[in-house]
């Protein structure tokens, strides 16, 4: 038994349990945390955003080196160095699990390392590697335990020749052929890795597009520069088996609609079909906590499940599976608990896909839009008519404003270009503001610069596109 007793116990260290942890700290509540895992940080820290970005960059540099530096009047011969690139991986989960536990001890927040079980409203039960058992006893409990793989029923991912995420992370040669069974971001992503560093890749996609959820228009032009970077596409198909033999794979596929299934042969398959919400072994049956028909824990408005005092967030309720989007959550129900007026503005979440050239969205999509019945108009602007892209031969792609016909109010922006996850936070703080397309294109703008682009699709919105 602890003998001490919180005012909040987190349970799962990612990016949405630690910043909640943490504001919790900041506003005086006496907090504490429990993670599975020897290092803090989640998924997302350990397994997922951080060490794919690493990778994401490193494998950029080497395909510019080899592709594109000629053009600039730079003459290298690069050569692959994959053990040192992985090491550049690990190294940098190193610095940020590191920093995510300095900023634990910093905010005097008490760590718990094993399983947590929730036994009853304000007791937590920890079990350590070692078998040994801590109960803590606490006023409030926050579920911040995230998401899980999802796996294809009868497929067995050995992290070898079939993969997760997790395994793709982390391959000790770059293998002639991978296919990836789901084109969207994480499959999409990965794919690019690996592809840049010499594979040849196959994405199987159950639809018929892809990126689904995001603007059809931006994923059919991202689509066809994939394409021209080598990577094949079997959309409306399915996996219906997969025989490994000897280090290798034998993979069915077959069309959705019906018709000959045909069989690849690759080195590694790479599941990337989504992810689920994780809530094994947590107790909430025992206790009442209700779920949804799709496994995620139901919250009210401030967070809290069926059960007074306990609160969850992040990848296990609904909503976009984003390490920021937990984060905005932890912060709310952090100062909905100290007595303040926690908020989530879910109409403007930025989504980046961090491939080459990079993806992002934040509010509405044309098709979102068009099911709504608003009257809405479109402002374009391709990377092809500006200054900086041409000087950085970075063209492909373009920017997309979408704005409410009557008010002008900016209703969704998307990007398929260069530094697009950065230019997306412009328009999300344009939108928290309820900006308008005219408030945008008023604004001036460093030139030259890629953002400029969002400027002119701003104007373009209203017929003025000044370099179009």
């Amino acid at each position: 038994m602890s003998d001490q007793e919180f005012d909040l116990t987190v349970i799962g260290t990612g990016p949405g349990g630690y910043v909640c942890a943490i504001r919790a700290a900041q506003l005086g509540l006496k907090v504490a945390v429990v993670e599975k895992r020897k290092t803090h940080g989640g998924t997302c820290l350990n397994v997922g955003c951080i060490p794919s970005k690493a990778l994401l960059h490193a494998s950029e540099l080497f395909d510019e080196a080899n592709h594109g530096m000629g053009a600039l009047g730079i003459k290298v011969s690069p050569k692959l160095d994959l053990k040192q690139m992985m090491k550049h991986k690990t190294k940098t989960i190193s610095s940020n699990v590191n920093g995510v536990e300095f900023l634990l001890k910093k905010n005097k927040i008490t760590p718990y390392h094993g399983a947590g079980k929730i036994t009853s409203a304000g007791v937590v039960e920890v079990t350590a590697d070692d078998g040994e058992t801590t109960t803590i006893k606490t006023k409030n409990i926050c579920i911040a335990t995230g998401s899980d793989v999802a796996q294809i029923p009868g497929i067995e991912i050995d992290e070898k020749t079939v993969v997760s995420s997790t395994g793709a992370l982390d391959l000790d040669t770059v293998p002639e052929n991978m296919i990836i069974v789901g084109a969207g971001v994480i499959g999409l992503e990965l794919g690019s890795v690996w592809r840049r560093l010499g594979s040849k890749v196959t994405v199987v996609e159950f639809l018929d597009r892809i990126l689904p959820g995001m603007d059809s228009e931006v994923a059919n032009q991202f689509q066809r520069i994939l394409k021209k970077q080598g990577v094949d596409f079997k959309l409306s198909a399915k996996v219906t088996d997969i025989k490994k033999t000897n280090g290798s794979a034998n993979v069915t596929i077959e069309p959705t609609q019906g018709g000959e299934a045909e069989t690849l042969k690759t080195d590694v398959v790479l599941v990337a079909i989504g992810r689920t919400p994780y809530t094994q072994d947590l107790g909430l049956e025992d206790i009442g906590v209700a779920k949804d028909n799709r496994g995620r824990v139901s919250v009210n408005d401030r967070f809290e499940t069926s059960v007074s005092s306990i609160f969850a967030i992040g990848d296990v309720i609904e909503g976009p599976m984003l390490a920021h989007k937990a984060e905005e959550e932890g912060v709310a129900l952090a100062e909905m608990l100290a007595g303040q007026a926690g908020h989530v503005n879910y109409g403007v979440i930025p989504s980046v896909v961090y491939t080459y050239p990079e993806v992002a969205s934040v509010g509405k999509t044309e098709e979102e839009l068009k099911e709504a019945s608003v009257d809405y108009k479109i402002g374009k602007f391709p990377f092809t008519a500006n200054g900086r892209a041409k000087a950085n031969r970075q063209t492909d792609g373009f920017v997309k404003v979408l704005a409410d016909k009557q008010t002008d109010k900016v209703l969704g922006v998307h990007i398929v270009g260069p530094m697009a996850g950065e230019m997306i936070g412009e328009a999300a703080v344009l939108m928290e503001f309820s900006g308008s397309a005219e408030d945008l294109a008023r604004t001036c703008h460093a030139h030259p610069t890629l953002t400029e682009a969002i400027k002119e699709a701003a104007l373009a919105s209203d017929g003025r596109a000044l370099h179009m």
